[in-house]
């Protein structure tokens, strides 16, 4: 701007000294009329440098004005930049002002939504708080008033499994039994015990059971106590007080490690018991029936054992168990006597002194298998037995001799209908394995020198149970134990069991009295009749009705019918016997209420 001004102002002083040359170098006019004349008439004109001096203070003064503009603008066009610039802050600071209410709305909003998150869990944690609080309350409550078990030092106690019992049996035949039934004790048909009935009510049966269990980070221990008073001391009678001995049933312990090993000592069911749960104590699974010898056929001991176990998987078990073994008497006809395989109990022992037990030479031997497939519970087992007795020969030094028995058994167990019903089926074939069946007739006979010879034997039950409700079981069953012939000839004499030359002629016969007294004759035995039992079936139908089962325990009532038969070998059975065939059958029906702890 100064540049342009400055132009200007150069240009107007050049015209103006121009002009003022070209009029100061005229020539004056002539002059008309005198000097003085015309100086009076007419004022001088200006001077150049006058007229220099006029233009310059012209520009000047423009200059000045010029200058004063612009300094006017400069200071609009600088307030104006200001303002500007002013504005441009104002801007600025009013849109981070917009964005950090953005943020700060956005942050807000994120707040909101975490706080209102915050709220419901906190109402979400109150409520399952109060539920927590509120189920530990009853929970607790609960196992003040009525626990499930009883805590001990880190321990559970439960007496789950204890009952009363108020029973009865009455018996087509009497058979002295009491509520256990002898199965080789049935009468035969033509003895004097068959012609009378016999009524027994106990509450013998009923039974008390403890179980503590104390669980580790890798094993899970057990102990369990179960006793009823079906044993019988040497002064136990009926006649007054009904004085019988607590009888110990099951006494064991356990170690089950997590990773599927178990052991376990002390008496209990023996390892060929059928189990519903791998091969586990305390899942054995017992006939339904209310007579405490169970059922001809099932397959069984309740003795000492210490056993392995292992679950391979959830479908595979496998275990193996050395188990308390005792040889039933010899039996059979005409046998020796130069021997000794057992003897009646010492006292000093702490045996019962009317009762044989045998010199055992090991323990019995039992391995098994169990898989559930999918359906049922299936089992494979093996039983090896060891005999031993010592003979005294006529000539010779005295010698032992041992023999091995044993055998195979099986069996299933499965549900049909949607659990409606149950199936079942379990059996024992071999030799010397007569004391794993219910009626426990025999397990060895003798040769005509002494030696011993395993019986062949065979046990079966199968079971069908019915359960149309909850509290409603039916059931039916049908077993044996068969024991098989075996004898050898000696000096004309069939010597061992099942001979056929036993005398049979009186079996089926009532015998005569053997002799009078001052009211008349004495009641007898039946006589010649001494075939050896062949076998003892059973055939039960019953059911248990719970008229209440649930927190405070079950009152449950029992009905049930058993037939029994039992056959003798066929012997010499002479004219009033033709074959020599011989059986006794006996009704039986038993009642049972009981009540048992929750």
């Amino acid at each position: 701007m100064n540049f342009r001004l400055n132009t200007a102002a150069a240009a107007i002083l050049a015209a103006s000294l121009v002009g003022s040359s070209a009029y100061a170098g005229a020539p004056p006019a002539p002059a008309k009329k005198s000097e003085a004349a015309r100086k009076a008439a007419k004022p001088a004109k200006p001077s150049v440098e006058d007229q220099i001096e006029a233009l310059r203070h012209d520009l000047e003064n423009q200059i000045n004005s010029l200058k004063s503009d612009l300094a006017e603008k400069d200071a609009q066009l600088k307030q104006a930049q200001q303002t500007a610039a002013d504005a441009q802050a104002a801007a600025n600071k009013a849109e981070a002002e917009a964005s950090a209410q953005q943020q700060a709305a956005t942050e807000n909003t994120a707040a909101v939504s975490t706080l209102q998150s915050t709220v419901n869990d906190l109402k979400g944690n109150s409520a399952s708080l109060a539920t927590t609080i509120s189920d530990e309350t009853s929970a607790i409550k609960k196992e003040m008033a009525s626990p499930d078990v009883i805590h001990f030092k880190g321990i559970t106690l439960s007496p789950t499994g204890s009952f009363i019992a108020a029973e009865t049996v009455w018996r087509q035949g009497a058979v002295g039994g009491g509520l256990n039934t002898p199965f080789t004790g049935v009468p035969l048909d033509n003895a004097d015990a068959a012609k009378v009935s016999e009524f027994q009510g106990s509450g013998r049966q009923s039974r008390l059971a403890l179980k503590a269990i104390g669980k580790l980070d890798k094993m899970t221990l057990t102990a369990y106590y179960e006793m009823d008073w079906l044993g019988t001391g040497i002064t136990s009678n009926n006649n007054q007080s009904n004085s019988y001995v607590l009888r110990q049933r099951q006494l064991w312990a356990d170690a089950r490690l997590n990773n599927g090993w178990d052991f376990s000592g002390g008496q209990g069911w023996s390892l060929a018991a059928e189990t519903t749960k791998g091969l586990q104590r305390g899942s054995e699974i017992l006939p339904s029936t209310i007579d405490p010898q169970y059922e001809a056929g099932f397959v069984w001991t309740r003795q000492y054992s210490f056993r392995v176990t292992k679950d391979i998987n959830k479908a595979l078990s496998v275990g193996i168990s050395a188990e308390n073994a005792e040889t039933l008497n010899p039996a059979g006809a005409n046998l020796p006597t130069n021997l000794l395989i057992g003897s009646a109990g010492n006292g000093g022992g702490l045996y019962n002194p009317t009762a044989n037990y045998s010199f055992n030479l090991a323990p019995d031997m039992i391995a098994k298998i169990a898989v559930e497939p999918g359906w049922g519970h299936w089992e494979l087992f093996g039983v090896g037995r060891f005999f031993r007795d010592r003979i005294y020969p006529t000539i010779g030094t005295p010698y032992n001799d041992t023999k091995v028995g044993g055998g195979v058994g099986g069996g299933f167990r499965g549900p049909l209908f949607n659990n409606k019903a149950t199936v079942g089926l379990k059996g024992l074939y071999g030799e010397g394995v007569g004391r794993y069946g219910s009626s426990t007739i025999a397990d060895i006979t003798l040769r005509p020198d002494g030696t011993i010879s395993p019986l062949h034997g065979f046990s079966a039950l199968s079971t069908l149970e019915l359960n149309p409700t909850a509290r409603l079981n039916l059931y039916l069953n049908y077993g044996g134990d068969y024991i098989g012939r075996d004898y050898a000839i000696a000096g004309g004499k069939q010597i061992g069991y099942g001979t056929w030359s036993a005398d049979m002629t009186g079996c089926n016969v009532e015998p005569n009295p053997s002799g009078t007294n001052a009211a008349g004759f004495n009641p007898a035995n039946p006589a010649h009749c001494a075939a050896n039992n062949k076998d003892v079936q059973e055939f039960t139908a019953g059911d248990w009705y719970y008229f209440y089962k649930g927190p405070k325990g079950g009152l449950r009532m029992g009905l049930q019918y058993s037939r029994f038969q039992r056959d003798l070998w066929s012997g010499n059975g002479g004219t009033t016997n033709p074959g020599g065939k011989a059986k006794g059958v006996d009704n039986m029906f038993w009642t049972s209420f009981r009540y048992y702890l929750p």
